[in-house]
């Protein structure tokens, strides 16, 4: 959920030639439509937290933009809408999409090309803001940040990416880390989403995929990069997730370099006058796998 990097990422947050997204000032968030729900009443935090704390949530900010991430009360919760919107409200998840393509320069007259490539670009921007602080929680505290629908709140910035905002910070206690932060980000938010996109937008799920893997991929680089110091690596557990379907279908990870390469395209080359992102299939000479995006 972030307007697009001035040059094409190589795999998501922070990757080289990726400039950060600008500073947002107060108040000039998008109006959340009528009717839409309220956010709920923040608490302290619980005996769920098991580590997942507002102060926690602080340090993962702390690692850049993408990470951001408020916990807790909130002095102006205006217009922040729960993620439940953009799985289960077509206008809402329209309207979003359509704001990339602003930023982006595709929109204008209705076109399905242009509405795919803002779709993928609003998608791997969620995906590199989920992963962010999933990823980032994880590897400070050991635990997964319960990223649940109705318990991630988000807000449309007139500039930057999107706000998020957990009013009552918890851990999920499923299962393995691997295991829980699948659950929590891939199955519980990205696959849901991908399927919103595929049936408004006719994204590829082999692109949503790779979007998926790549912004993943771009979260480990940003918290090497940022906190190499950290309790634990990151790397381990972001390979476990990538031997996982269907992320495991959708690219190959190296390690030594730290490098990810796609075996789809996230579309971002038909934005005029932009290149290929650093992992993408179309940087490799040869045909494209199955002669597909």
């Amino acid at each position: 959920m972030h307007p697009p990097p001035a040059t094409p990422p190589s795999a998501g947050p922070g990757s080289p030639g990726a400039p950060p997204p600008p500073d947002v000032p107060s108040g000039t968030s998008l109006p959340a439509p009528p009717g839409a729900p309220r956010p709920p009443r923040p608490g302290p935090d619980g005996p769920g937290a098991h580590g997942v704390t507002a102060r926690t949530l602080a340090r993962v900010t702390a690692v850049g933009p993408y990470f951001a991430v408020t916990g807790g009360p909130r002095p102006d919760a205006r217009d922040f809408r729960p993620f439940t919107a953009l799985l289960h409200d077509p206008p809402a998840l329209a309207a979003y999409v359509a704001e990339t393509g602003r930023r982006l320069g595709t929109d204008g007259p209705p076109d399905t090309d242009r509405r795919r490539v803002a779709a993928s670009t609003f998608h791997l921007g969620t995906a590199a803001r989920l992963w962010s602080v999933a990823l980032a929680t994880a590897t400070l505290t050991g635990r997964a940040a319960d990223l649940a629908p109705e318990r991630v709140w988000w807000r449309t910035p007139r500039s930057g990416p999107v706000e998020l905002w957990l009013p009552r910070p918890a851990a999920t206690t499923a299962g393995d880390l691997p295991g829980a932060l699948y659950e929590t980000v891939v199955a519980r938010l990205l696959l849901p989403l991908g399927a919103a996109l595929r049936r408004d937008f006719g994204l590829s799920p082999r692109v949503l995929h790779g979007n998926t893997a790549s912004a993943l991929v771009g979260a480990v680089r940003v918290l090497l990069a940022r906190i190499p110091d950290a309790p634990r690596s990151p790397l381990p557990v972001a390979a476990a997730l990538l031997a996982r379907e269907p992320l495991a279908s959708a690219g190959a990870l190296t390690t030594d370099p730290l490098a990810y390469h796609r075996d789809n395209c996230c579309l971002y080359y038909r934005i005029p006058g932009n290149g290929y992102c650093g992992d993408c299939v179309l940087r490799r000479p040869g045909p494209r796998p199955d002669g597909r995006d």
